[in-house]
């Protein structure tokens, strides 16, 4: 398993280097994918802000999720993040960015979404990808996994 923190230094120093920013657009993880960047000397290289959009309406309207997409398919879907990724690169202008939204449980499952389902999309150059994960464990466990998850699928797509 590879250390996050080397995977994040790698991802900052290439970001630097290209003269490109990041930006996070965080709900179940709070902010611990942006936590993850700031512990690192160097990130103000590339990451102008961040934010969390816990709520629905937050999302709407920091981000610009549409309320049809909230209403049909809810926050927790690849519709969502996506719209997430696109509001998150508008405000912050930046060239990459990561956009989380999931059931970190306890509570909040349903049968179609049970606790631990999560979507985290990654956007590179206006290519956007969605995945859907299903973590298992406590709220703890779903975002450290999400938060790597996120890291290593960032780190891949850079071919780092």
């Amino acid at each position: 398993m590879k250390n996050l923190n080397i995977m994040t230094e790698k991802i900052i120093q290439t970001l630097a280097a290209q003269q490109q920013t990041i930006t996070f657009a965080e709900s179940c993880t709070g902010g611990r994918i942006a936590a993850q960047f700031t512990a690192i000397s160097g990130a103000s290289a590339v990451l102008n802000g961040a934010c969390v959009t816990y709520s629905n309406e937050i999302k709407h309207r920091w981000l610009g999720v549409s309320e049809e997409v909230l209403k049909e398919y809810g926050a927790v879907s690849e519709a969502c993040v996506l719209q997430m990724l696109e509001g998150a690169v508008k405000m912050a202008h930046a060239d990459v960015a990561i956009a989380v939204s999931g059931i970190a449980g306890p509570t909040g499952g349903t049968p179609d979404k049970p606790v631990g389902t999560v979507y985290i999309g990654i956007l590179i150059h206006e290519e956007k990808k969605v995945y859907h994960c299903l973590f298992e464990g406590d709220r703890e466990a779903v975002q450290q996994q999400s938060v790597r998850f996120a890291i290593e699928k960032l780190s891949e797509k850079l071919k780092i």
